[in-house]
């Protein structure tokens, strides 16, 4: 039994979790740093501890803080999030020694999935499609070179131990590929402590599709479906619907079916998303598997009915998966929208004062968030404050009512990127289903 769970996280997600919480009949311990003394999670968890000044490093990212909070609240339970120490394979591995249920996956597997290399090797074992691209780490230029002429470009060059587009460079012609190569060595060094790359085909107007997988630690595994996130800048998702549009029945079995294996071939436990790259010609590649609770989980809850969370949580405890296969039946479609505190046209941060501030409601609409009216958004963290997501009876209707969200949607004081979502969602290719990861750059927008 989990009686109580130290939340090392902040913002939505941090009050999403104490939400799953108390439905549980769980108490709470939340983290925080004196950036956030005053955020909505500090006031509903039942206890609040501070760990650290606002700098990343010295309070969300601080592990000896973390355990401190730990001890002295009798926690049993770590919930980490998504971002911070989430997908830290030592940190999971402390909480491990220590006796300490982590809220995840083990850490053997956040480390085997963390590695994109070798995850690559694992699901490609299970006979899931992986990119064509190198065996393993690329250390020489020359070497890349040669490998990137041989599958043929573009290529898109990546950080082994990466993530959030950190250290990913594509490059169109051989004779930019040293500098990019050497850029990108330089980037994962910076970024995750290793210079370790590889290199893989680049498709242009591929679609970014997933499949949110439960797992628990009696072997049983199953989906909920999939998601269409292609709408990127960055290689950063700013919006999110389930199911993914426009992929014939076949193909969305074999991808359910591929997500499922991976999961089942690295000994996965709890909940996880397995990520593909969808091509025009109806193939599928396995990109990465992100070890933890995601951003757009909401259009997965949407149209499924399943509280993601609270299934982490009750994994976690041991318990067996209530869900089985065959009673998962989405239904409808549902849309989410990053809000960013950024200007939408710069997509530049804009902290500060929200002087006043007001999400829209009426059926079908759900908004997670942990900002209100006098809330300071913080310079140092992530931009994202909150995340409004609707359900339809179909995606026309979902597109509607995400329209009619976003204009109910008032944020005054910080510049947001709400001005940005509905010129997408008045996109024709948008409401077409013609999505693309590059879809903001073809289109201008």
């Amino acid at each position: 039994m989990i009686e109580k769970v130290l939340i090392a996280n902040r913002g939505e997600i941090a009050l999403r979790i104490i939400r799953a919480c108390r439905e549980l009949g769980i108490k709470t311990v939340l983290v925080y740093s004196t950036a956030d003394r005053d955020s909505l999670p500090v006031k509903m968890a039942d206890q609040a501890v501070c760990i650290g000044p606002p700098e990343s490093r010295e309070s969300y990212l601080n592990v000896p803080s973390i355990l401190a909070a730990i001890e002295v609240t009798d926690a049993d339970a770590v919930h980490p999030g998504y971002g911070f120490l989430a997908e830290n394979a030592a940190f999971a591995e402390i909480c491990e020694n220590y006796g300490i249920t982590f809220i995840g996956p083990p850490s053997d597997v956040i480390r085997l999935m963390g590695n994109k290399i070798e995850a690559r090797k694992a699901v490609a074992a299970a006979g899931v499609p992986i990119l064509p691209g190198s065996e393993g780490p690329v250390t020489e230029e020359d070497e890349g070179l040669e490998i990137a002429k041989k599958i043929g470009f573009p290529v898109i060059i990546k950080a082994a131990a990466g993530g959030g587009g950190r250290g990913m460079k594509i490059v169109h012609s051989p004779a930019t590929f040293i500098n990019a190569f050497l850029t990108s060595q330089s980037e994962a060094l910076s970024a995750f402590g290793v210079p370790d790359v590889y290199i893989e085909k680049y498709f242009e107007d591929a679609r970014h599709v997933e499949v949110q997988v439960l797992a628990d630690s009696q072997g049983n595994v199953i989906h909920l479906g999939d998601r269409d996130c292609s709408i990127q800048r960055r290689h950063q998702k700013l919006i999110e619907e389930a199911p993914a549009p426009g992929i014939p029945q076949r193909v969305r079995k074999k991808i359910h079916q591929a997500a499922v294996e991976a999961a089942r071939a690295v000994g996965y436990v709890n909940a996880g998303t397995v990520e593909f790259l969808y091509t025009g010609d109806g193939s599928f590649y396995f990109l990465e598997m992100n070890t933890r609770i995601q951003v757009e989980h909401p259009v997965t809850e949407m149209v499924t009915g399943v509280d993601i969370v609270r299934e982490q949580i009750n994994i976690a405890a041991g318990r067996k998966l209530k869900l089985k296969q065959e009673n998962v039946k989405p239904h409808g479609h549902a849309i989410e929208c990053r809000i960013n505190a950024e200007d939408p046209e710069k997509f530049t941060p804009s902290p500060g004062l929200v002087k006043r501030v007001y999400f829209p409601g009426g059926f079908g609409v759900r908004v997670d968030t942990a900002i209100t009216n006098d809330y300071v958004i913080p310079a140092v963290y992530d931009s994202l404050i909150a995340k409004v997501i609707v359900w339809g009876g179909d995606r026309k209707d979902a597109i509607s009512r995400m329209r009619r969200a976003l204009t109910e949607t008032i944020v005054d004081g910080v510049k947001t990127t709400v001005p940005l979502h509905l010129r997408i969602l008045s996109d024709a290719d948008f409401v077409e289903g013609k999505l693309n990861t590059r879809f903001l750059e073809k289109y201008g927008l």
